[in-house]
């Protein structure tokens, strides 16, 4: 399997490489040549599979150039970190379905991917005897989950960009409590935009790139998608078995798009078994207006109870636009290099309807989050975050009859006590990972919103 950029502008390139380059040399994002799709004999067997044991066999499909036996190894390693047995369990809540994502070292989706891409990161530069200085930027959970998946590893430090006073309490606490002389926490004044923009720009500026060996750990590194993608063929298999029925649905709380864009990929491989994406968003409703109008331009960013999906530029919607336009990187190239000059695509009406036959989407306000979780508990005892609130409230808007809905649980409750007391007159319990945080010793910096101050920290701090 080869790797291409989206802007067409590298030639095809190796798994190995893919994940060590993070974005493309010509500023596009990486993508296989080809999507497989799964025959009907596979997935009798994969359903008799763990979680464990299905990742290494979705993930050989997409990397051919690490032996199949260190593969295993670098997912079993990556796993047993979880604190439940099967990784990501299913739990029926009513009308729907919980895909858990939140049983990792962070109590975030992210560590499902995170820890498998700090492991072979890890195995990559022994492999090379190579140095790394990572960079990425958060939203909130991405930052702590990559923090977690590289703390202590040699050959690796690791700088992430938050916006500062805009993640939660605890969110931000998870990464700055983290002393580990290889990370550095940046608290940037602006958005999570601002500093996915400055590190896009970072990574655009190849000279220093090269000299300084950077590595990314967004979701704009393959490595990411495809880990992803694992758990949706997981719930998929696991749902439509147990319900004896032949497709189920997904509702995915996003912001960035990468979630999603592996429902995506997961949902060509597996066109039989997963029919309807539903793509949710909070007030932060750039995505939504692209899936049901046609139109992509950028707006102001609200600041919600749902921080993560606080976004208005989405990283991965890049990929999505190579498929849209029929897999021709000049056109995307041209509509990006658009989008950067003025900050809104229009999409005409055969591109929509394509669109809505990848997606449907719906956009939940504030009030909508708060009395979603006050209903879901009141109803079922069972407390979502603000997160996967939106995403439960767009996919039981969205439900069809007899075809189960799969809604993505992105974090603990716990993370986001302020907005869950709000909603169900207390606090969840907090998790043994995050009792007495705010009274260890954290370190981060406070820095201005601009390339050069960041860049100057990456050179005054990386191997």
């Amino acid at each position: 399997m080869k790797y291409i950029s989206t802007r067409g502008g590298i030639a095809p390139i190796s798994f190995k490489q893919a994940v060590m380059m993070g974005l493309a040399t010509d500023g596009g994002l990486l993508l296989p040549t080809s999507i497989p799709e799964i025959p009907t004999e596979t997935l009798a067997h994969w359903r008799q599979l763990s979680y464990s044991e299905l990742a290494t066999a979705v993930l050989s499909l997409f990397i051919d150039d690490i032996p199949t036996d260190d593969l295993r190894g670098l997912v079993d390693k990556s796993y047993r970190t979880f604190n439940h047995p099967e990784i990501t369990p299913l739990v029926k809540q009513g009308d729907c379905y919980i895909l858990e994502l939140f049983h990792g070292p962070t109590l975030a989706f992210k560590d499902v991917a995170l820890q498998f891409l700090g492991n072979v990161f890890e195995y990559l530069l022994k492999e090379s005897g190579g140095k790394m200085n990572i960079l990425g930027a958060t939203s909130g959970d991405t930052g702590s989950a990559a923090i977690y998946g590289v703390r202590g590893k040699e050959r690796i430090n690791i700088f992430i960009l938050h916006p500062h006073k805009r993640v939660s309490p605890i969110q931000e606490l998870q990464m700055t409590t983290v002393t580990d002389a290889n990370v550095f926490n940046l608290a940037v004044r602006g958005t999570f935009d601002d500093g996915q923009a400055i590190v896009k720009t970072i990574f655009n500026d190849l000279d220093f790139k090269e000299k300084h060996q950077l590595g990314a750990v967004n979701s704009i590194n393959w490595a990411r998608i495809v880990a992803q993608v694992v758990y949706y063929i997981y719930a998929a298999l696991k749902v439509t078995e147990r319900e004896g029925v032949p497709q189920v649905d997904f509702s995915v709380p996003t912001g960035n798009f990468g979630d999603i864009f592996a429902g995506y990929v997961a949902r060509r491989m597996l066109p039989q078994q997963i029919r309807n994406l539903i793509l949710a968003t909070n007030e932060n409703n750039l995505l939504t207006r692209f899936v049901l109008n046609g139109d992509y331009s950028l707006g102001p960013v609200a600041q919600t109870s749902s921080p993560s999906m606080d976004i208005q530029v989405a990283s991965n919607f890049e990929r999505y636009l190579y498929y849209l336009n029929g897999e021709d990187a000049d056109r995307t190239r041209q509509d990006m290099d658009r989008f950067g000059a003025s900050g809104s695509l229009q999409f005409d009406e055969l591109a929509q309807e394509r669109v809505r036959t990848d997606f449907s989407s719906r956009s939940v306000n504030e009030e909508q989050t708060i009395t979603t979780i006050r209903d879901f508990y009141t109803q079922h005892g069972y407390v979502l975050d603000p997160h996967t609130a939106v995403g439960v409230q767009a996919g039981l808007r969205d439900r069809k009859q007899g075809v189960p809905m799969i809604c993505l649980a992105t974090a603990h409750p716990a993370k986001f006590g302020a907005a869950v007391k709000s909603a169900i007159g207390h606090e969840p319990e907090l998790p043994p990972s995050l009792a007495g945080l705010a009274d260890q010793e954290t370190r981060c910096e406070v820095i201005a919103a601009e390339v050069e101050a960041v860049q100057a920290f990456v050179e005054q701090h990386a191997l």
